[in-house]
């Protein structure tokens, strides 16, 4: 056999080998396990709870790790670390996150109409109006969705950042400034706002709604999803399934929250009431929300250059 006729033969039968081989053989090795970070409340730690999350991956082989975060934007800077794979937040740290250089995409979006939210003051305290708020101290956890609900409700009130002190607190610490009278007003989220809500000598100063949109989302490390846009998927068809389930069995998500965050059944009941649950792709619409959000921001000073909050879009396509 000629020395060329043997190459010849010894390619064909390497493309032959190559195409029979099994695609696994060429796929990029799967995690072991993907590490999801968590708030105590929403549909991700709903979805921790009843097990849907852990059980879409055992079939796979992989395990879950969760790891538990206070607020957004902690969370965001493990994502952005590669600490975790998978978060949610509000709204707000996003945006930071985008701003800093952070190595992250969204990947899906809770929308929502902004009742979960609200800014609070004493029921003795003299501010009625939010033009009240004028000169007052100010307490939410800063790049959080308070931030910015803070924020839209100065402006609906005519009034700028600069005519409040802002006091940034995490949601922990607000509670306490805001229960010994620290500061005049505290911006907060559920399960938060219901619990203080709750307290006596409480009283609803602005809802969120009627002010802003507060959209939720679900994001990922870049890299990771990248590597791994199938596992990415099936957190987000796992996520709505169980928002599917939670919006037509909210006994039930208030009985398993109660029960895993010590929370009172009225409190969490109330909560789980002003949920809208559901999960979807990021929609134009909810895209263009951010995007004036981040404006907003930028025009304050509060992030340090412009951004486009397209750029970092992952576009999910759920299994019909």
């Amino acid at each position: 056999m000629s020395k060329r006729h043997f190459l010849k033969t010894l390619f064909t039968v390497s493309i032959a080998a190559i195409a029979l081989a099994p695609a696994s053989l060429f796929a990029q090795t799967a995690p072991k396990e993907i590490r999801i970070g968590y708030q105590k409340n929403g549909v991700l730690f709903l979805a921790k709870q009843t097990g849907k999350i852990d059980d879409a991956f055992k079939a796979k082989g992989i395990d879950v790790k969760w790891v538990e975060f206070s607020f957004g934007p902690p969370l965001l800077e493990a994502l952005n670390l590669g600490s975790i794979d998978y978060g949610t937040t509000g709204d707000s740290p996003p945006i930071f996150a985008q701003a800093a250089g952070a190595n992250l995409v969204y990947v899906a979006a809770q929308e929502a109409a902004g009742a979960g939210a609200a800014i609070l003051v004493k029921q003795d305290s003299p501010l009625q109006t939010l033009a009240d708020l004028k000169g007052k101290k100010i307490g939410f956890a800063k790049a959080s969705s308070a931030h910015n609900l803070t924020i839209a409700a100065l402006e609906k009130a005519g009034l700028t950042y600069q005519d409040i002190t802002p006091v940034y607190l995490a949601p922990a610490d607000g509670a306490a400034a805001f229960a010994k009278g620290a500061i005049d007003a505290w911006t907060i989220w559920d399960p938060f706002f219901a619990v203080a809500e709750a307290q006596p000598g409480t009283r609803v100063l602005a809802p969120a709604k009627g002010i802003v949109t507060q959209n939720s989302f679900f994001l990922a490390n870049a890299k990771f999803t990248t590597e791994n846009p199938e596992l990415v998927a099936l957190v987000n068809a796992s996520l709505a399934k169980t928002a599917g389930w939670a919006e037509t069995h909210r006994g039930e998500v208030t009985k398993i929250l109660t029960e895993a965050t010590g929370i009172s059944a009225e409190a969490q009941a109330k909560a789980v009431e002003r949920t809208e649950f559901v999960i979807n792709p990021l929609r134009d619409s909810v895209i263009n929300e951010q995007q004036r959000i981040a404006d907003r921001f930028l025009a304050l000073g509060l992030i340090p250059k412009p951004i486009t909050v397209k750029d970092i879009i992952w576009r999910w396509k759920p299994a019909t």
